[in-house]
């Protein structure tokens, strides 16, 4: 049978098992936000990018140079663009020669 002392020892352990929990949580909290944790994670993640971007650019060589060649279209277009602009001297017309009537 129940009583309320049981009732109130039952709570008190579960009371205790949630603050075990709890505690064990923010641990790792604090530690998975430790900044040399998450420096290495960030390198972590940044070696496997890079690693995955030269094995791409190894796998597929030609996108890699119409990626490069069209990057230096965009940067170059301004001197493109004035290459086909420039301006061309225009030669004046004589005007014509008035009459004298």
């Amino acid at each position: 049978m129940s009583g309320p002392k049981t009732d109130l020892a039952i709570a008190e352990v579960e009371a205790a098992a949630a603050r075990l929990r709890l505690s064990g949580t923010v641990s790792d909290i604090q530690a998975r936000l430790d900044p040399a944790v998450l420096a290495e994670d960030a390198r972590q993640v940044g070696l496997t990018a890079v690693s995955v971007g030269v094995d791409g650019a190894r796998r597929n060589p030609g996108v890699v140079a119409a990626a490069v060649a069209a990057t230096g279209l965009v940067l170059a277009r301004h001197r493109i663009a004035g290459i086909f602009r420039r301006r061309r001297v225009r030669k004046p017309v004589p005007a014509a020669p008035r009459s004298s009537d």
